[in-house]
């Protein structure tokens, strides 16, 4: 499907589809799409309460005008703290129980603004709020346009681990407005980044070339609105093809193993596009001490995430073994056998030879690329 005209909302995927690859909901990518949102999505117009969620942070820029254009007297503002940690069983708890006491029922949409967290935590309570009910993702940040919003993936952290108590709850749609990113800090912006180098990787290297050309940052609409919507057509496509990751889906998981082992000894203090940054140089330097890579895909990630603004080495203060361990709380962990989405080459992904996509690693090939990875002194 051909990227429409800068300003325009485009539907990244058609819903007649081809080849089997579309998703049962649209992911639509513009300009000044939050003003009509109601037209965007006729749920919306329909429905008899919208519950906003959002974090306070998102809240302070977009909230007042979504709730405007929703209208005041049916919408339901809810809010939480911004970052990692409003992620918990506990915050989804506060979410349904403010539902419950303002009435709101089963002919109510869930409208959730904001980031990867907000849209997780949303997403789980509409999954689970009297049995599910409809969700709507707006994400306001680049990583949650490129990845967070898309699949249907909802769910919390526990002290276990990041997303172990969720549930597939596919959205009503996915809009991403992207005059919102003009907000958004260049810190911010590196962690989506990262998430589109990674679907460079795995999928598409025309896509890697057209990421890393326009690094640090795309110096204009047109090549940040191609970079969006390239990155939705790719997951999107995966997706499809494996709605519940029971196969391919797996590859999307690159450079997450190590990446959710460091965000749980960090406490969830660091920011996930950074660990997936240095969980993929670890993750491809796997694939190449495990025959199933070469040195180039490590090389050339050393070489991008950079001049995103993403680090590359291991943090020295982390013990090696310590991540290990750590990666056994992974969900992809089978038997006690932990596995990792691997690339063969930019653009392509490993399948050990039961042509499995998440491909088992001994525990002292992990530590070794490890402690290569690891920060000078």
């Amino acid at each position: 499907m051909r990227a429409a005209s800068v300003g325009a909302a485009i539907r990244v995927i058609d819903d007649a589809g081809t080849s089997g690859d579309a998703l049962p909901y649209p992911i639509h990518v513009g300009h000044a799409l939050l003003g009509r949102l109601p037209a965007i999505v006729p749920a919306l117009e329909a429905a008899h309460r919208v519950v906003v969620v959002t974090d306070t942070t998102v809240a302070a820029h977009h909230a007042a005008p979504l709730v405007r254009t929703l209208g005041e007297a049916r919408t339901l503002l809810l809010t939480v703290a911004p970052g990692e940690r409003a992620k918990s069983r506990a915050q989804w708890a506060a979410l349904t129980d403010a539902m419950l006491a303002a009435g709101v029922g089963r002919d109510a949409v869930v409208v959730a603004l904001g980031g990867g967290v907000v849209g997780d935590l949303a997403g789980f309570v509409a999954a689970t709020f009297l049995r599910g009910i409809p969700v709507v993702q707006c994400p306001t940040t680049l990583l949650a346009m490129v990845d967070a919003s898309i699949g249907g993936k909802t769910g919390v952290d526990t002290p276990s681990g990041k997303n172990l108590v969720g549930a597939f709850h596919p959205p009503l749609a996915v809009v991403a407005d992207l005059d919102v990113l003009a907000t958004l800090p260049a810190t911010e912006r590196a962690q989506g980044l990262a998430e589109s180098l990674k679907h460079g990787v795995v999928a598409d290297t025309d896509y890697w070339n057209a990421v890393t050309h326009a690094l640090p940052w795309p110096d204009d609409g047109r090549t940040l609105h191609a970079l969006v919507a390239g990155s939705a057509r790719i997951k999107s496509g995966v997706v499809a093809r494996d709605p519940h990751e029971r196969g391919e889906r797996a590859i999307l998981n690159f450079g997450h193993t190590i990446a959710h082992a460091i965000e749980r000894l960090r406490a969830f203090a660091m920011p996930h596009g950074e660990a997936v940054a240095i969980g993929m140089v670890v993750e491809a330097m796997i694939a190449e001490r495990t025959g199933h890579g070469d040195a180039s895909v490590a090389r050339a990630l050393r070489d991008a995430l950079p001049r995103a603004g993403l680090p590359v080495h291991v943090p020295a203060d982390l013990d090696a073994d310590a991540i290990v361990a750590a990666t056994a709380g992974d969900k992809k962990s089978r038997a006690g056998i932990v596995r990792y989405a691997l690339p063969a080459a930019i653009g392509r992904m490993a399948r050990d030879a039961d042509g499995q996509w998440a491909i088992a690693v001994a525990p002292d090939v992990v530590r070794d690329a490890l402690l290569a990875a690891r920060a000078p002194a």
